[in-house]
């Protein structure tokens, strides 16, 4: 999962509330920190959404393959 696949993902789920989650909530996952420091700090972007994932109890047929693009036709 690339960052954009995870910003996308992270908007499709949340919405508005998205800005928020990511740079409020913190993750015991990764000591603490938001999904943003997270990111910053090298954990794989893909790692994150899970994590926020499991946080906010997202059914898990919307955990895989969220973010990405619909392929051209």
């Amino acid at each position: 999962m690339r960052r954009s696949e995870f910003s996308r993902a992270v908007a499709d789920e949340f919405g508005p509330r998205a800005p928020s989650i990511v740079s409020d909530l913190t993750l015991r996952e990764f000591g603490d920190r938001t999904a943003i420091e997270a990111i910053d700090a090298g954990v794989p972007p893909r790692d994150v959404w899970m994590a926020l994932c499991i946080e906010m109890d997202v059914p898990l047929e919307r955990r895989h393959g969220a973010g990405r693009l619909e392929p051209k036709r």
